[in-house]
């Protein structure tokens, strides 16, 4: 993937001479817009699943014991 550059000066310069006086707010918020966002790391991934599992085995555990329940309700 390669890199694109780009001149905010020059975007700044462009809409100003176009007559918007907000050009400045509007090249911040597109900067912010094109900043690189923080990618996940494997640990936070081997986190992740490790919590889903917790979840996945303590449900299951419910379920097995609410099954239970209502068979020992209906048997007596």
């Amino acid at each position: 993937m390669s890199a694109v550059t780009f001149d905010t000066l020059k975007f700044v310069k462009r809409l100003e001479k176009a007559g918007m006086k907000q050009a400045e707010a509007q090249n911040e918020a597109f900067e912010e817009l094109t900043k690189p966002q923080e990618l996940a790391k494997k640990s936070d991934i081997t986190e992740m699943k490790y919590d889903m599992l917790k979840w996945i085995v303590g449900l299951a555990f419910g379920q097995f014991a609410l099954l239970i329940g209502i068979l020992m309700k209906l048997t007596h």
